[in-house]
């Protein structure tokens, strides 16, 4: 696992050290003014399936994080994020996928959560309540007690 800073400019790299492709994923950190934040399950079918996440997606080709992370949301939570402010990136090697995740705080939205592809989500805070977290959740959840 490595950490680059959120406002990194270089280019990202096509593949990762072993030679396989970087996946590029948007990821929403949905923040309540109280600081409780939203982790959703990963729905049936998909890796680490029942793990518990912060919501996103892949990038299409051309797609900016703040517009992949705006049609992620849409289609896995049904709002539209009406800001976004980019806060961190971590590369992680999961034995499906290199990825590099573009996290990004999202304090204001519109419209009500519904778990799109039946997945269940849950506001939490730190002790958190779900288990079991994704790898490269765990790690974010700390940063988020560093402000």
């Amino acid at each position: 696992m490595r950490e680059a800073n959120a406002d990194d400019t270089k280019p990202a790299a096509e593949r990762a050290a072993d030679g396989r492709p970087v996946t590029e994923v948007a990821v929403g950190i949905l923040v309540r003014p109280d600081g409780q934040f939203l982790l959703a399950q990963r729905p049936a079918g998909k890796p680490y399936e029942g793990y518990w996440e912060f919501p996103g997606g892949k990038l299409e080709a051309g797609e900016s994080v703040e517009a992949a992370l705006g049609r992620e949301l849409h289609e896995e939570l049904g709002i539209t994020i009406a800001d976004c402010e980019r806060w961190r990136v971590l590369e992680h090697d999961y034995p499906h996928a290199y990825v590099r995740l573009h996290f990004c705080k999202v304090r204001m939205w519109d419209g009500e959560l519904v778990g799109r592809e039946g997945q269940a989500f849950s506001w939490q805070r730190k002790p958190i309540t779900v288990d079991p977290l994704l790898p490269a959740t765990i790690p974010v959840v700390d940063w988020l007690d560093q402000g």
